[in-house]
């Protein structure tokens, strides 16, 4: 099945909103786990990128998981990041979450070091997906001998329109319109794992792996 790319920014504040006050427990608690079980002896500590963090669930939820580092999370649509302060506050994390808005390439951005580089559901979204890989390769950089880890997580795109139909009705069946909406067409607008391997290679990041983690979803992840 063709990739259809989709717009880059959510930012109707319907979509935010929906995206808020969705239900993403089970696809956000396993990006923890799966981070955890890729370095399970590793101290997280240090300054910590979320690139595309949305409402902040995923900079929340890694926040109280690692609790001795501070998070940056950036984001390019300014009502998604309206719902991310307010979250970040009723969690009480204002002090080591830090929400800024940010449009990829961001030159900025890439001239700031981070121990830690994570991002969830933004690599479809970009125009040129280089951007991401081109930021990553800026701003991972650890005092650590061993590198510091990179952890991103993104849709897969199905082999068929008759899969994503499937993938729609198994997960989102019960969600708000547009939040059905939205997956449908970000499934039309993922790579597939042999995409994502190319990209990588393309950008010098050799280091990096990329492998199927679920039904819908694909990990890159490694140390730079």
């Amino acid at each position: 099945m063709q990739r259809i790319p989709e717009p880059d920014l959510m930012d109707d504040d319907a979509q935010a909103r929906a995206y808020a006050e969705a239900d993403f427990d089970e696809p956000h608690e396993h990006f923890i786990k799966l981070f955890k079980a890729q370095w399970p002896e590793r101290e997280i500590t240090g300054r910590v990128l979320d690139l595309g963090c949305g409402p902040a669930d995923i900079s929340i939820r890694f926040a109280r998981a690692f609790p001795n580092c501070e998070i940056e999370g950036v984001d390019g649509a300014d009502e998604m990041l309206a719902y991310g302060i307010k979250a970040v506050a009723a969690a009480e994390l204002s002090k080591r979450i830090d929400l800024t808005h940010s449009y990829l390439p961001d030159e900025e951005l890439m001239q700031q070091s981070f121990d830690v580089v994570i991002s969830n559901s933004l690599l479809h979204h970009l125009k040129d997906p280089m951007t991401l890989w081109q930021t990553i390769c800026a701003c991972a950089k650890s005092e650590s001998d061993s590198g510091a880890p990179v952890f991103i997580m993104d849709l897969m795109r199905p082999a068929n329109e008759a899969e994503v139909l499937r993938l729609v009705e198994q997960y989102v069946a019960d969600e708000p319109e547009v939040l059905q909406h939205d997956f449908q067409r970000s499934l039309y607008a993922a790579y597939r794992v042999d995409e994502v391997r190319a990209q990588l290679d393309a950008a010098g990041l050799e280091a990096l792996k990329v492998e199927a983690v679920s039904d819908r979803h694909l990990v890159v992840a490694g140390l730079l």
